[in-house]
C-alpha cells in the first residue's frame, strides 16, 4: 500500500487574488512543479493554508490538482486534516472521490488528545477510505506529538497507513522508526535535513522550498535515492541560506513572499491572521534570492 509513493513533492502554497483562490496561477505553479521533475503534488497542507480555506475552497484546490497532475505521471498526495476526525473524514472521502493517490493527514491540532485520540483519530479516517494515508508530525503547528510507538502501532494495525510525514526536528525520531518499523515509509517535512533524512533511510521529502526551487529539491532527492549522497549533501548544503529565511516568520508566509519576488504569483496575498512579512524580512528573503537561479 502506497509503496509507488517516494521522491520529491512540494507542499503548494495556494495563490490568492481578491481574496480568492488564483486558481489560474494555481494551476501554472503545478504544472511548473511538474516541469522540474516532482513525483508528487501536496495541496492544501499547512504551506497551503488549510487552516483559513472554506471547506469548497479546499476541495477545490484537491480538484484542481488532480485535474493538472492527470495523465501527466506525477501523484496527488492530497491534504486532508482536521482537528474534528469527521470534518477529517469528510475531506478524505472527497478526495478519494475525485481522484487523489492518496491523503496527508495531520495530527489534531488545538485540542491536544492523548496518543489514544491520536490513534482512534487516524484510524477512523484511514478506515472511511480505500487509498493510502500518511501520517503527518509537526508538533510545533499542531501543539501535539505523534509519539513514535503510536505511528508504529497505526502502521502495523491500519493496512493502508503507510508513511509519515517528519517535522519535529528530531533525527532520533527518524532513527527510532527507521529501527522499529523498518517498512514504515519516512518524508522529510523539513527542508533544513531533507539530506540527513534522506541518507538515513527517508523515502521522499515534501518540502516548502520545493514550491521557489523544485529543480533543486527534485534533484537533491533524486541524488539521495541512487545512493549519490555527497551529490545530494552538496545541494542541501546549497540551500541551506534560502530554507532558513524561508522560516524567519511562520510558514507560508517567506515562500509566499519569495515567489512574489521572483514573479511566480502576481499578488502577494493571505488570509488574517496571515500577515505579509515585516519590511526588514522582506529585505532579507530579497537578498537571499539573489544567491538562486529560479526557473521560470
Amino acid at each position: 500500500m502506497g509503496s509507488g509513493f517516494n521522491g520529491a513533492m512540494s507542499a503548494l502554497i495556494t495563490p490568492f487574488k481578491n481574496n480568492k483562490i488564483d486558481e489560474e496561477t494555481y494551476i501554472q505553479n503545478i504544472k511548473r512543479q511538474i516541469k522540474y521533475g516532482m513525483q508528487a503534488c501536496v495541496p492544501v497542507g499547512t504551506t497551503g493554508e488549510s487552516a483559513t480555506l472554506s471547506h469548497n475552497e479546499h476541495k477545490k484546490c484537491i480538484e484542481i490538482a488532480v485535474e493538472t497532475c492527470k495523465n501527466t505521471g506525477v501523484k496527488v498526495l492530497a491534504g486532508a486534516g482536521s482537528n474534528a476526525t469527521s470534518e477529517a473524514i469528510e475531506l478524505a472521502v472527497f478526495a478519494q472521490k475525485c481522484g487523489a493517490d492518496a491523503i496527508l493527514c495531520v495530527s489534531p491540532y488545538y485540542n491536544k488528545p492523548t496518543q489514544e485520540g491520536i490513534y482512534q483519530h487516524y484510524k477512523a479516517v484511514a478506515n472511511s477510505v480505500e487509498i493510502p494515508l500518511m501520517l503527518y508530525n509537526v508538533p510545533g503547528r499542531t501543539g501535539v506529538e505523534i509519539e513514535s510507538h503510536t505511528a508504529i502501532r497505526l502502521f502495523q494495525d491500519v493496512t493502508n497507513i503507510f508513511a509519515i510525514k517528519e517535522a519535529n526536528g528530531s533525527m532520533n525520531t527518524i532513527i527510532e522508526l527507521n529501527t522499529y518499523a523498518n517498512d514504515l515509509a519516512i518524508f522529510s517535512g523539513e527542508d533544513s535535513i531533507n539530506y540527513p533524512i534522506l541518507a538515513n533511510g527517508g523515502k521522499g521529502v515534501i518540502s516548502v522550498t520545493g514550491n521557489l526551487l523544485p529543480d533543486k529539491i527534485a534533484n537533491l532527492t533524486n541524488y539521495a535515492l541512487s545512493g549519490k549522497l555527497s551529490e545530494s549533501k552538496a545541494i542541501n548544503n546549497e540551500l541551506y541560506d534560502i530554507n532558513r529565511v524561508l522560516f524567519c516568520e511562520s510558514n507560508p508566509i517567506p515562500i509566499k513572499a519569495a515567489m512574489y519576488l521572483s514573479g511566480l504569483i502576481n499578488t502577494l496575498e493571505y488570509r488574517l491572521p496571515l500577515l505579509a512579512p515585516t519590511k526588514e524580512h522582506m529585505e532579507l528573503i530579497e537578498k537571499t534570492l539573489q544567491k538562486y537561479e529560479v526557473l521560470r
